[in-house]
């Protein structure tokens, strides 16, 4: 079994079709979904498709390219809303410096706000970087020292430094489509490299579907390709690889009930 660690079954892509794509994921072994929130004015949007599947769990959370929109969002608000049972995690926040929708000292901001409420509220950060190593590195290292916190670097497209400045603070790494990609070298060789119990899946769907489905709508039943080509990089079974990810998942995402994974 599989979970998909990272998706965004609220977003319009996906329509009415909701129950077969949870079907679809059931049906090839991805037992559990976490549907990531990208602004907190629209949780309730992803908190309600939360609610309609008991294998669907949900975050809450601005996005960067957003953060710019919700700074009166404090730390208080997203612990309280974080209070709610299918709520498993904080996020995703963090730094876009490619396509740099929102001020950076505003994602900056942003950022330290949801690190504080995800600190406060013991749940896992999940965090957006992209084109943004350095600042990352000096942000989470930073509040690190100011109390410690449990995070995932999601859709992992870093730098080496970045990974293992990560793992060195206990944070988790996930690969999403994009390591199956041919130009995907440098990515699969850090995949290969971390240490088999900081990694993680995830299809960031409706976005970067893996190879075989490259340029279409992705969807969470699509984790297995991502898995398997882990599992051929790091030179193991796609057992082991279904097995380590799901037991990362559930150590990271502490508050997701394992009982809810359905098997297909």
């Amino acid at each position: 079994m599989l979970v998909d660690s990272h998706c965004h079954l609220d977003f319009p892509d996906f329509g009415t079709e909701l129950d077969a794509i949870v079907a679809r994921a059931g049906a090839k072994d991805v037992g559990f979904m976490v549907t990531i929130s990208t602004r907190v004015r629209r949780h309730a949007q992803v908190l309600a498709v939360a609610e309609r599947f008991s294998n669907v769990y949900c975050s809450v959370g601005t996005h960067p390219h957003h953060a710019h929109e919700e700074l009166d969002i404090s730390t208080a608000d997203l612990i309280e809303r974080a209070r709610h049972p299918k709520v498993i995690a904080i996020g995703e926040a963090g730094l876009d410096y490619h396509y740099d929708n929102s001020p950076r000292e505003a994602q900056e901001r942003g950022l330290r706000t949801h690190i504080a409420a995800a600190r406060e509220a013991g749940l896992p950060l999940v965090i957006h970087s992209r084109d943004a190593d350095a600042d990352m590195a000096r942000i989470l290292t930073e509040e690190n020292r100011n109390g410690a916190f449990t995070a995932v670097l999601h859709c992992f497209t870093g730098g080496r430094e970045l990974a293992l400045a990560g793992v060195a603070l206990g944070f988790y790494v996930s690969f999403s489509g994009i390591l199956t990609f041919k130009k995907s070298d440098d990515l699969r060789a850090i995949a290969a490299e971390l240490p088999a119990d900081r990694i993680l899946v995830e299809t960031d769907a409706p976005y970067l579907a893996p190879g075989p489905w490259r340029g279409k709508r992705n969807e969470p039943a699509y984790v297995v390709e991502t898995a398997r080509v882990l599992a051929q990089t790091r030179g193991v079974s796609d057992q082991e690889i279904a097995r380590q990810t799901t037991e990362n998942f559930f150590r990271l995402f502490a508050k997701a009930p394992r009982a809810a994974m359905k098997a297909a």
